[in-house]
């Protein structure tokens, strides 16, 4: 099966005199069947650097900033990917061998 990623954004933060968005709140998550593994992280822009009001934003918006300003799509997804990878092959284990 092959891994589908949904990327959201969670939150915006804004300047309210100007209503410029400064800080975006994403999360990237990884489903393969009954398996799932995600990322939270946090971008931030310099006053100004995002210069569309608040009310015109969409969510593709922010998504092209995060991506244009460190975001790394490719490196999150692949992450996310062998993150996955080993919740199939696990390859470490825990517990008491005494006990069932």
């Amino acid at each position: 099966m092959s891994i589908s990623y949904d990327w959201k954004i969670l939150n915006t933060e804004r300047k309210i005199p100007s209503g410029y968005i400064f800080c975006v709140h994403w999360q990237c998550t990884g489903v393969d069947g009954e398996l799932s593994s995600s990322v939270y992280n946090t971008v931030s822009f310099e006053d100004g650097d995002i210069n569309i009001p608040y009310d015109s934003v969409t969510e593709a918006d922010v998504l092209g900033w995060i991506w244009a300003n460190g975001v790394d799509k490719d490196a999150t997804e692949a992450s996310i990917a062998a993150r996955i990878e080993v919740l199939k092959n696990p390859v470490e284990a825990s517990g008491t061998p005494w006990t069932a």
